[in-house]
This record gives C-alpha cells, sequence and structure tokens, in this order.
C-alpha cells in the first residue's frame, strides 16, 4: 500500500487548489479513502465522484480543479479499490451489490451531507443507478460516463460477434481466477506488462506527466489484495456483461432524477443505453451526450470539454 501512497501523491502534485485527504470510517471497520474539495460558502449540492473498474481517485487529476470552482466536489476510491479498505465481499451478486451500495450511504452520512449529484464511470456508473434506487432522497442527478452493467447479455451474443476458440479457451481457463490475477502472477514485471498494453493512459496525461507516474499507479492500484475486484467478478456473466443489468430496473428509479449519459464517440462500449433508459423513463428527463475524440476514458481523452458538459449539468440542478 506504501507504493500505491507514492504513486497517488505522484498523481495529485500537479493540482495546485487546496483540498484534503482522508479515510472516512464506515462499519465493520472498513475505511474510505476520500479527496475533499470544499467550497464552504457555497449552497451549490456537492458532486460525488466514483471511478470505475481498476481505477481510484488519481484518475481524476484532469478534472478536478475545474469541477470545484463553484460547488464542492468528492472522490473516493469505492470499496474494495485503490487506498480503501478490501473487506469480504459476499459470492452473490445482489449481495455484493449492495455491500458497494451500503457503503457508499454509510460514507455519506459519515461526512453528513443531504444530497448528492453522483457522477460514475464503469463500474462507478452502474453503482451510482443501484444507489439512487435504494436511496433517491438523497440524489439530485445521476451522470453515467461510459456506463458498465446495463444491457443484458444478448443470446445470440456469441452470433453477432463471434468469440475466437481461442478466447474461449482462455477464458475457460481463467474463469476461476479475478480479472486482474494475471497481473499480480505477473509479479515485479506488472507494471511493465501495464505499460505494454496500456501505452494510451501515458498520452492521455501528457499534459500533466512526462513520465510513467498514470501506468505507476493503474498498477499500484490493482497490485493489491483483490476483493473488489472479486465482487465484480461475481456480479458478472462470462465475457463482462452484467449479471443483475441495470436496464432491467432502471425504470423504478424515482422518476424526479434525471440522468445524463456521456459517452466517448470512438469507445468500444455500446452507446444505445442512454436511448434505451430514455424509452424506459419516458415522463424523466434522459440526456445522453457523445464526446467527439474521447474513448472509454472521457475525461481524460477529452478533459476540457468532458468538464464543461458536467458543470453544466451540474449547473442545471443548482
Amino acid at each position: 500500500m506504501a507504493h500505491l501512497k507514492e504513486a497517488e501523491e505522484k498523481m495529485l502534485k500537479c493540482i495546485t487548489s487546496s483540498y484534503t485527504k482522508d479515510y472516512v470510517l464506515i462499519s465493520g471497520g472498513n475505511k474510505i479513502w476520500t479527496l475533499s474539495f470544499v467550497q464552504p460558502l457555497s449552497p451549490k449540492t456537492p458532486l460525488v465522484l466514483l471511478h470505475g473498474f481498476g481505477g481510484g481517485v488519481g484518475l481524476w487529476a484532469l478534472n478536478f480543479e475545474t469541477l470545484f470552482q463553484n460547488r464542492t466536489v468528492f472522490a473516493f476510491d469505492i470499496l474494495g479499490f485503490g487506498r480503501s479498505s478490501r473487506p469480504h465481499f459476499e459470492g452473490d451478486a445482489e449481495k455484493a451489490e449492495m455491500q458497494f451500495v451500503q457503503s457508499l450511504e454509510e460514507w455519506r452520512m459519515a461526512l453528513g451531507l443531504d444530497h448528492m449529484i453522483l457522477l460514475g464511470h464503469n463500474l462507478g456508473a452502474f453503482l451510482a443507478s443501484a444507489y439512487a434506487l435504494k436511496y433517491p432522497s438523497r440524489v439530485k442527478s445521476v451522470i453515467l460516463v461510459e456506463p458498465w452493467g446495463f444491457p443484458e447479455r444478448p443470446d445470440n451474443a456469441e452470433e453477432e460477434r463471434p468469440i475466437p476458440i481461442w478466447i474461449k479457451a482462455v477464458g475457460a481457463l481463467l474463469s476461476p481466477f479475478n480479472p486482474l490475477a494475471g497481473l499480480r502472477l505477473a509479479g515485479p514485471l506488472g507494471l511493465s506488462l501495464v505499460q505494454r498494453l496500456r501505452p494510451d493512459f501515458k498520452k492521455k496525461y501528457a499534459s500533466m506527466f512526462e513520465d510513467d507516474t498514470v501506468t505507476e499507479y493503474i498498477y499500484h492500484c490493482n497490485a493489491q489484495s483483490p476483493s473488489g475486484e472479486t465482487a465484480f467478478r461475481n456480479m458478472t456473466v462470462p465475457y463482462g456483461w452484467a449479471r443483475r443489468p441495470m436496464l432491467q430496473r432502471i425504470d423504478k428509479m424515482h422518476p424526479d432524477i434525471p440522468i445524463t449519459v456521456i459517452y466517448g464517440a470512438r469507445s468500444c462500449i455500446d452507446g444505445n443505453s442512454g436511448g434505451t433508459i430514455q424509452s424506459l423513463r419516458p415522463n424523466s428527463h434522459v440526456e445522453t451526450i457523445a464526446i467527439r475524440g474521447a474513448g472509454h476514458y472521457v475525461f481524460a481523452d477529452q478533459p476540457e470539454e468532458f468538464n464543461q458538459k458536467v458543470t453544466e449539468i451540474c449547473d442545471s440542478v443548482d
């Protein structure tokens, strides 16, 4: 964890604004690592950032300073990820999901927040939606950035997009293991593995870092005990589809909660969920925004446009 602390500090060293960082205590002796960018005189609803699978608070480094210009912004490492506690999660998908949701509610209570605007990326978008379903009175707006876990796995998924035999074989071989097990098995070579497999991360943050700061951070986020990763595996069916797809229940979300879906125009993630959510919530505000020139990590690919869009969404709340 010391290596992760050091890597995170390098990720955040370019931020010139004042902020605090600390653990927020929740039940079971667990701790949620939290960054707080507080505007003490602002009456506006706080914005809470939930990172995606395998990520952490450091990945929002290009966004913090713009997003908190006129409202308080919080970001935390989701339970089981980053520098937060890594407890045992239930093997049942619904129970594991509820553990994540309950940790967010206990975090909110500990900070004394009445209402929040929830912004989640990837897995964070799924959990933001699950939280809003469970605790609608606490959520003023939900912003889903490249959301994971919304559509069902099609019955003809393999016919539509045939999966090569070798991938099926590797998938069968690795199915008992966690998604990032190979990274840890690689030991000291894990960092160079991340650098080779994801050289794009270095480019995304090139305006802030010339070295391997970002890939080092991502490696150390995922070289720890795979707690949240195990929960995620239990929440999926083969090839990354959600075991409990959010589109099956998004219509139950309180109709007064607006939803905005943000996609990268170059992303390989299915961009149809926004339209589907709109059809499932015909009497509620649902907006889909595609950001040109951005892939799955929209907030890092086109940070200026992303920050502007998110600020506009937040300003429409209050």
